[in-house]
């Protein structure tokens, strides 16, 4: 694998930790759990070391952007599935503005 598609798996891989982290947060009850407490705060400190790498051969602003949208859809998709929770259509909408963004930033 390239540096660059390494870079990118780093990115995505951060994004996909960010999504637990969401979830063991929602899981807390607002850190009164503080088991799921523990654990988000421990996925996200791992999510920023594979930013960390990520950012070595890729711009912080492309990589940033890949995990934030990576974390917003996994979000949205995993509190639909695991929690009940449903977006408007307009949230669809700004789902799919984001996904466009990053594309486009990917791209330049």
């Amino acid at each position: 694998m390239s540096a660059s598609g390494l870079s990118f798996a780093f990115a995505i891989a951060a994004g996909v930790l960010d999504v637990a982290a969401n979830l063991a947060s929602t899981k807390s009850n607002g850190f009164a759990r503080r088991g799921w407490g523990a654990l988000s705060i421990v996925l996200v400190l791992a999510a920023f070391a594979l930013l960390a790498e990520a950012i070595k051969d890729m711009d912080l602003a492309v990589a940033y952007a890949l995990l934030g949208a990576t974390g917003i859809f996994g979000t949205a998709i995993c509190g639909r599935l695991f929690f009940g929770q449903r977006l408007k259509p307009v949230g669809w909408l700004g789902l799919s503005l984001i996904f466009g963004a990053v594309l486009v930033l990917h791209t330049a």
